[in-house]
């Protein structure tokens, strides 16, 4: 497939973009920065006229688009003022998605979050391992994410043949990144991400089997590692977070917070990389 990676130059976009060429795909990037050049052209996505143009086609990359992944975001508040980081990243996702109706590309993967789900749970939880029935939002990012899946939910009934996949993304790991862990056993050591973690190469995986995976209608998948990110056993650290809170039976000693087990049992994920 000839694929488009918004946000081509972050850190999952890098990770995904080298993920889909080594899957055989001709993939496409368009960000704000970087060199423009074979796979790249910079891309202002706050413009529609620029997203619906660089999604139809661009003279010497490409000349049509099979699939779109959408990264692009401004990617945690307090970078801007918080109403700019809502304004700019659903205005983003709102042309990305919309150019790629008007341009007929019917396979979408985009990026939504942990935040679209109680991060950082300052309120616990409604039951443990959280999962994709579960939204609230706490501050500006996430409920621009929350917006995002609201309007891709609405623009697949508009196109029955159409396919959008949301991934609620958590913290995304580089392979560099792995000295945090060393604060693994600290009690609350991402409590605010209730553990959970994902190297941005499984991310990329689930990117990749979410393209491949593709039906029509809308869906939403949580990409966690399946284990967490701290030292002790879930169970304690459930009980010391969020007391009172309903655990799963068969919750297993290391498993994340934020369920991964919907897009395990039905896409196949499985992560490739762990840090203990």
């Amino acid at each position: 497939m000839r694929i488009g990676v918004t946000g081509s130059g972050g850190k999952l976009g890098r990770a995904t973009v080298e993920r889909l060429r080594a899957d055989g795909h001709d993939v496409m990037g368009f960000d704000l920065a970087g060199t423009p050049g074979p796979g790249f052209t910079r891309v202002d996505l706050t413009d529609f006229g620029q997203a619906l143009d660089a999604l139809l086609s661009v003279t010497a990359r490409h000349d049509g688009l099979d699939a779109l992944v959408h990264l692009a975001a401004i990617p945690v508040n307090g970078l801007v003022p918080d109403a700019a980081t809502f304004h700019n990243n659903v205005t983003v996702s709102f042309n990305a998605l919309f150019a790629a109706h008007r341009a007929g590309i019917r396979t979408i993967v985009f990026a939504s979050s942990i935040t679209a789900m109680g991060f950082p749970f300052d309120q616990a939880p409604p039951f443990l391992p959280v999962d994709e029935t579960y939204t609230s939002a706490n501050n500006t990012y996430g409920l621009g994410k929350v917006a995002e899946e609201a309007i891709a939910a609405q623009l697949v009934r508009w196109t029955p043949d159409a396919s959008i996949t949301a991934l609620r993304f958590t913290n995304v790991v580089a392979p560099d990144d792995y000295a945090t862990f060393q604060r693994a056993g600290e009690p609350d050591y991402r409590r605010d991400l209730v553990g959970s973690w994902v190297d941005a190469r499984d991310g990329a995986k689930a990117v990749a089997l979410a393209l491949g995976a593709a039906r029509p209608g809308f869906e939403i998948y949580n990409v966690a590692a399946p284990e967490s990110g701290n030292a002790a056993p879930s169970r304690e650290l459930a009980a010391r977070w969020f007391p009172g809170t309903p655990i799963a039976d068969d919750l297993g000693e290391f498993e994340s917070l934020m369920s991964s087990r919907k897009i395990r049992d039905r896409l196949g994920f499985a992560a490739e990389h762990d840090w203990r």
